[in-house]
């Protein structure tokens, strides 16, 4: 397991959710303060606001890559084709070793959950969530794709 991915796991198993899990690992070598990493991460974990939806591990790879290899202007349609493409290859590596991008999937429930409150971080929490596995998975995929990219250039 490669240092982000440890580091993501590190950061779930303190409390952070998913997405802050991995943009924080990334945070420090992406010139982002871990504060604002982990502001600009904390809606979307529980799959996007505990709703079920997105992984957060998903979104905060996502997020981690933006910030890595983004643009900015609207005009830079190549850039926006190169990072799509990045990101669809990130995602489906994702759920090809997952079998999912969808919380509820990959928890094993039925159904989105609108319910805001945030489940309680105990010992049987961690024992019975994928998530600390799911977060380094992500941080894996996306520090396997960086290097990958730096060889290339």
């Amino acid at each position: 397991m490669g240092e982000h991915a440890v580091k993501a796991k590190e950061l779930f198993d303190q409390g952070y959710n998913c997405a802050q899990s991995v943009l924080g690992a990334f945070a420090q070598e992406l010139g982002m303060p871990f504060e604002l990493a982990m502001r600009a991460a904390s809606g979307l974990g529980g799959g996007l606001g505990r709703l079920r939806e997105t992984c957060g591990a998903v979104t905060g790879m996502v997020e981690a890559l933006s910030l890595a290899q983004g643009y900015h202007l609207p005009e830079q349609t190549e850039e926006k084709k190169a990072l799509y493409a990045s990101i669809q290859k990130l995602v489906l590596e994702f759920k090809e070793e997952n079998g999912s991008i969808l919380c509820r999937e990959l928890l094993g429930e039925e159904g989105m959950d609108n319910v805001p409150n945030p489940s309680p971080r105990t010992d049987a929490y961690y024992r019975r969530r994928p998530c600390g596995e799911l977060v380094a998975c992500a941080a894996q995929l996306l520090e396997n794709y960086l290097e990958a990219e730096k060889t290339k250039a």
